[in-house]
């Protein structure tokens, strides 16, 4: 791959869970919405508290919901259950951080038990490893851990709170419980941490763990984001090809991923990019989003929402349920526009919303 090469651009996908390379396969339960696209990706935040202060997502002054403003487990599962039997396939849990949620490892067995063929969860890693083993034994089958810098001191002062040793605890301990293979989502900003990537590609190449670079986007509480401290991913794969290794696809990948990844020519290591503001990826995204609070979103950057929670403490059947998510998806839009003057940013951050 030459040092010129760009990210592919994405394509629209056709069928139940399948990409256009796939025989398609409709039917009348499937989610589609207007564009031809099929959601079978659950993504489900189960707090919007944490521990950390991250600078690209919250600010020091972060007030999050009263906890009877949550969803209960209940109605969490009551919703992935309705949620399966419409075709979505694959559930990620987020947050905030998950793990500040009481009785997580209980919430995987109870959705592990629901058959989704993947069950995941995105986490910043703190108190990970002592949990690692039974959330394993529940059902969890990978967990993307966020780390933004190898550096101690870089680290403190990005998060805010806490310390990296705890993170790469967990990364050690994911992999001791099977949940492989550990990817590790590392935000980049311009002037903040930008002189790392050459050190995450090496670390991608010793431990053998797949790190995934991820555009800057625009869901900081704090509006810190502005287009010139966005490091784009075209830039990023130029520059590890040139100084370490060039970079080649990867052989058959999922065009519903949302991370573009290669491995180095050498055999070593392989890198993602998450290139959101860059590269969008709109025309193959199968995710639809469940919020702490109940609301369920069609894009991470949506600004209309769904109340399910109304309807579930209601007393609405499941048929109800199913309406409401069917109609959200029936929504969606073509995708968000941040590289026109169109984009506006959605009312909720990132830690409000879920990974």
């Amino acid at each position: 791959m030459s040092t010129a090469a760009r990210l592919p651009l994405p394509r629209a996908r056709h069928g139940c869970g399948r990409s256009e390379e796939e025989p398609a396969q409709t039917g009348t339960n499937c989610l589609v919405d207007t564009y031809g696209r099929v959601h079978d990706d659950l993504r489900i935040s189960v707090t919007d508290r944490c521990n950390f202060r991250c600078v690209y997502c919250l600010d020091e002054e972060a007030e999050f919901l009263p906890r009877g403003e949550l969803l209960t487990y209940d109605e969490i599962v009551r919703i992935a259950s309705v949620a399966r039997r419409m075709g979505v396939r694959t559930v990620r849990l987020t947050g905030g951080e998950p793990l500040q949620r009481r009785g997580i490892v209980e919430l995987v067995e109870r959705l592990a038990a629901l058959g989704f063929s993947d069950l995941a969860m995105t986490t910043n890693g703190v108190g990970f490893a002592r949990l690692a083993g039974a959330l394993g034994r529940a059902g969890l089958r990978r967990v993307n851990i966020s780390c933004d810098s190898l550096r101690p001191e870089r680290f403190a002062c990005i998060r805010r709170r806490g310390q990296m040793g705890p993170v790469l605890e967990a990364m050690d301990a994911a992999e001791a419980a099977g949940l492989e293979p550990v990817k590790v989502n590392v935000v980049l900003m311009a002037g903040v941490n930008d002189d790392e990537i050459e050190d995450f590609a090496a670390f991608a190449r010793t431990t053998k763990r797949i790190v995934r670079f991820i555009e800057f986007m625009p869901l900081d509480a704090q509006s810190l984001w502005d287009r010139s401290r966005v490091l784009l991913a075209d830039d990023m794969v130029a520059l590890l090809s040139r100084e370490i290794c060039p970079l080649e696809d990867i052989p058959d990948p999922d065009p519903r991923a949302p991370a573009t990844e290669y491995r180095f020519s050498d055999g070593i290591g392989r890198v993602g990019f998450i290139a959101s503001v860059s590269h969008p990826f709109c025309l193959n995204c199968n995710r639809l989003r469940l919020t702490s609070d109940g609301m369920l979103r069609y894009c991470l950057f949506a600004i209309e929402e769904a109340d399910v929670k109304t309807l579930l403490r209601n007393g609405a059947s499941d048929a109800e349920i199913e309406k409401v998510i069917r109609g959200n998806v029936h929504e969606k839009w073509l995708g968000h526009e941040i590289n026109s003057a169109k984009f506006v940013p959605p009312p909720r951050p990132m830690y409000s919303i879920g990974g």
